[in-house]
């Protein structure tokens, strides 16, 4: 009986994608959901799992061939095919049998749409003791930590991915040997990383659809900036090369390459001390530069008075924290506000899609967090629905699991719009920069008491600047400041929200 391995979906309005590799070779035994082959889409690398158990027939489409949805990939021989299979299982039961039983730890799920991520910290050392459900090491991806598990107790026999190296979404990080014995092997294995090193140039092999572009654009790979593992440059690195030169003029295309490093003083360069950036601060400077070049960035700026926001804050904090359990800070009140101001002037809450505005009829707010990994913007989704305790709790809780690199993927897209508090830091302005594809960006800032004229008077009143950054493509300056007062109103009389005037 043959199974046919098809093009699963590959997500909207994506309709083609490339074979970047095989893991698998006809002849070769496969089980259930084991991983075929790598398909490369314009947006994401998509794993094609087997769907039956057997033996791996013919594989129809190539590395480096195009193919559509659903489109014919490989075949798959069960019944007496698969007859091989189950024999090349006991003839390497004996490896584990040698270390008394042994374990895979295997990477864990990293989340949609996330297929790589790179070893941070090993918490073991090979000859440790381990316990089942002790953390062994810690993995990172563009957004977020992910702590790896013994999946059971015993001795840490050997790592197969050190510090450093970037792993894909299936590929094993160590081995848990069932016993003391197992540490023995330990020597042995040590070798087994330059070993494979040594045969995984395939790892670092640009992607056969890369090259094709590469050779179709006329450019060489040292032209191209690798964004796939282990610096493997792919399709869209090759497409954002070709966008950068069609949009850089001939004299200033030299500028392209980076400049390489003034020499420094030898007193110096023993002082200085250099570190690999993350790769979560890497995609941070990636995307706010992203933003840079693709948005027409305008910041208008205003300031509010926050006595009524304070003095209502003051009167009802210990109230409000005695019957939702959470404190009551500015976050829920400068939400509510742009919300409301959101409401009208939707185009701040709108982004561009090609040709297209795609207006958003709800509010998933994100709030920009800095942890000790860099900045992240959770998302609360439907915060216009949302209450004032709402709002608190989900912050609160966000907020935490930032902090603790717990945040998942799914947490951290689809937002509308986003508030920045830089205020908790001290700063008492700036210009916060957009958060692709969003069109608006509020930023909150130091609260200081300041002279202002009141109906011919001077008094002293706590101030606080407003930053709202725009994209002007979609928002033009009308809509903007109208935005930035109505926001102004609703904290000077929170009862307007009440109102919803």
């Amino acid at each position: 009986m043959t199974t046919e391995v098809r093009v699963p979906t590959l997500g909207e309005s994506v309709t083609e994608a490339t074979v970047a590799t095989w893991f698998k070779k006809p002849g070769d035994a496969v089980a259930v959901d084991e991983m075929l082959c790598e398909l490369e889409t314009d947006k994401v690398t998509v794993e094609v799992p087997s769907p039956a158990a057997g033996t791996m027939g013919e594989i129809v489409a190539a590395e480096g061939d195009t193919v559509g949805v659903d489109a014919l990939l490989a075949t798959i021989q069960a019944g007496e095919g698969a007859a091989p299979a189950p024999a090349a299982a006991p003839a390497e039961a004996p490896a584990p049998a040698a270390s008394g039983g042994s374990v895979d730890v295997m990477v864990p799920t990293l989340g949609e749409s996330v297929t790589e991520a790179t070893v941070s910290t090993w918490f073991k050392q090979v000859g440790d003791s381990v316990a089942q459900d002790e953390m062994l090491c810690e993995l990172e991806t563009d957004k977020v930590s992910v702590e790896v598990p013994a999946p059971a107790s015993g001795v840490l026999a050997e790592i197969t991915a050190p510090e450093g190296t970037t792993v894909d979404a299936t590929a094993k990080l160590a081995v848990i040997s069932g016993s003391a014995s197992g540490a023995a092997p330990a020597p042995a294995a040590a070798a087994a990383p330059a070993a494979s090193a040594a045969t995984s140039g395939k790892d670092i092999a640009n992607a056969p659809s890369a090259e094709k572009a590469m050779a179709e654009a006329g450019l060489s790979a040292d032209q191209v900036q690798g964004t796939g593992r282990d610096g493997r440059v792919m399709k869209d690195d090759v497409a954002r090369a070709v966008a950068a030169a069609a949009t850089a003029t001939p004299a200033a295309a030299p500028a392209v390459v980076q400049a390489p490093r003034a020499p420094v003083a030898a007193e110096d360069a023993s002082r200085e001390e250099r570190v690999k950036m993350t790769r979560l601060r890497q995609t941070i400077a990636r995307r706010l530069k992203d933003a840079q070049n693709t948005a027409a960035i305008l910041t208008t700026y205003n300031e509010v008075d926050m006595t009524e926001v304070m003095a209502l804050r003051n009167q009802y904090k210990d109230q409000f924290e005695k019957k939702h359990g959470v404190r009551l800070g500015f976050m829920s009140f400068f939400t509510k506000a742009c919300c409301h101001a959101l409401k009208e002037v939707p185009e701040v809450n709108a982004e561009i899609d090609g040709t297209d505005i795609v207006y958003k009829n709800f509010v998933h707010m994100g709030v920009a967090a800095g942890t000790p990994q860099g900045l992240v913007v959770p998302v609360i989704r439907d915060a216009d629905a949302m209450s004032f305790a709402a709002i608190e709790k989900a912050i609160a809780e966000k907020g935490k699991r930032a902090r603790d690199g717990k945040l998942s993927m799914a947490e951290m897209q689809g937002g509308t719009f986003t508030i920045s508090n830089g205020g908790v830091y001290g700063s008492l302005m700036s210009s916060p920069i957009l958060n692709p594809p969003q069109s608006g960006i509020l930023g909150m800032h130091k609260i200081q008491d300041r002279p202002m004229a009141i109906n011919g008077e001077v008094k002293i009143r706590p101030m606080m600047y407003l930053a709202l950054t725009y994209d002007h493509r979609i928002v033009d300056g009308k809509g903007a400041v109208t935005f930035l007062v109505r926001v102004k109103e609703a904290l000077e009389d929170p009862r307007r929200l009440l109102m919803d005037l």
